[in-house]
């Protein structure tokens, strides 16, 4: 039987997943693939601790030359995260014939077309299923089985902790960094939980997304980004009262010869299948012009389903090799030289419904002003509610807008901001109702 010998950088609780998925199920990947994976180094700087599976001597090593010059290595499992050091050594392995496996999406949202290249004059493979959605298949999906589809929207949940923080402020009505810090205790959250709250590792993901369904490079700079760090539970509260929940939404829309890219929190309608996605799951929604509507649902992270992911992708490629093929599917679905340059449409330049929030005075004449600077900026109202006063003389004040364009809003908003009866910053919460 053909030997497939595979390297793995990145001894972590994702690489011990791989391990334990190899040994585990050994027979029955021989038995789908016809050739043996077999695991012949793993490199890592820790080699001392105990990761809770057999290891075979010899195997483990802290040098990543090892695995990056070894002639019997043919796919490299890359794992150790980050950006220059991940991206030198896949640089690397490509340069010596080997194919690469990655679930890095900063890696490849940031230098993702310097890596493609480098694989494209090699003729190396380069697989990264579980760098969106961890064990949930979209992205083979998407360059397989859909592939015939002209792709309109892509909307996704696709980080954990936030969807858990969400989930437990609107079940429990606690607050923001009650949740932030039991989500730590429970390992759901990490002790610097920039990347995830703030919204940059859902970033990453919908760059991946776009660019796929689109066919277009994407500057990850250029994606608008906003957290979920501000919201509170007052807004969680008033989005019920609407028929909505607050969901960290990943926004991807074919917009003519311009694409929208952008992740916020947003406010999706009860019944939207989205909505019922909670906890730490992760959701992706994709239309396309034959297949209509699709979503896929599964867990997002974790050990075990982003070692399914990444296992898969080595059965791939090592059916690829025992056929003697290579290359079958470019890493972004489109032939290299097919992809475009499509310019990300200005945030201002986007239409969408809005919940508004202002904390004001109770006095005559406010609801009148605000009202007066939303028509002066060409914002029509949907509906609106009042609340009850609150301490220090304000009360909240929540309108729901029609469509509207984003820098009419911005501008109403910084107008309003004004009136010497505000008494904090406005809120502002996008809304997608559109797309059932």
């Amino acid at each position: 039987m053909k030997e497939v010998g595979i390297g793995l950088l990145g001894f972590g609780t994702i690489g011990t997943g791989v391990v334990k998925l190899l040994t585990k199920n050994a027979s029955l990947i021989e038995e789908k693939v016809g050739a043996s994976l077999r695991l012949r180094k793993i490199a890592d700087l820790d080699i001392e601790t105990d990761r809770g599976v057999e290891v075979p001597p010899g195997i483990l090593t802290r040098n990543a030359d090892e695995v990056l010059n070894d002639p019997k290595i043919s796919v490299v499992i890359e794992l150790i995260g980050g950006y220059k050091t991940a991206k030198d050594f896949i640089l690397r392995a490509i340069e010596n014939g080997k194919h690469i496996v990655t679930a890095n999406k900063a890696l490849l949202a940031v230098h993702g077309e310097e890596i493609y290249a480098a694989a494209a004059r090699k003729r190396i493979e380069v697989r990264y299923e579980a760098a969106v959605g961890g064990g949930i298949p979209v992205l083979s999906a998407i360059k397989g089985n859909m592939a015939a589809n002209n792709f309109g929207t892509v909307l996704g949940i696709l980080n954990g902790t936030c969807n858990y923080i969400l989930t437990r402020m609107t079940k429990e009505g606690a607050d923001f960094a009650e949740v932030l810090k039991n989500a730590q205790e429970l390992g759901y959250a990490e002790a610097d939980p920039t990347f995830d709250i703030e919204g940059i590792d859902t970033a990453h993901k919908i760059a991946i997304l776009v660019s796929l369904c689109f066919g277009t490079r994407v500057v990850f700079e250029n994606i608008y980004t906003e957290g979920i760090s501000s919201i509170s539970a007052i807004d969680i509260n008033f989005a019920k009262e609407f028929g909505f929940k607050i969901k960290l939404l990943a926004i991807g829309k074919l917009d003519g010869e311009r694409v929208e890219a952008r992740v916020h929190p947003t406010m999706i309608p009860l019944d939207y299948p989205m909505a019922d996605v909670d906890g730490v799951f992760n959701a992706i929604r994709l239309t396309g012009d034959f297949v209509d509507t699709v979503m896929f649902y599964g867990r997002g992270a974790g050990m075990d389903p982003t070692a399914s992911a990444i296992v898969g992708d080595v059965m791939a490629i090592a059916r690829n090799l025992k056929a003697g093929i290579g290359r079958r599917i470019a890493p972004l679905g489109f032939l290299d030289n097919q992809l475009k340059n499509l310019p990300l449409k200005p945030m201002d330049e986007i239409t969408s419904k809005y919940y508004l929030r202002f904390s004001a005075l109770d006095k005559p004449g406010v609801l009148g002003k605000i009202a007066g600077a939303l028509g002066s900026n060409n914002i029509s109202i949907e509906s609106m509610i009042q609340s009850s006063r609150m301490a220090g003389e304000s009360v909240p004040i929540v309108i729901m807008t029609h469509s509207a364009l984003e820098g009419d809003i911005r501008r109403a908003l910084k107008e309003i901001d004004g009136f010497d009866f505000i008494k904090e910053k406005s809120k502002l919460i996008r809304i997608e109702d559109a797309l059932l």
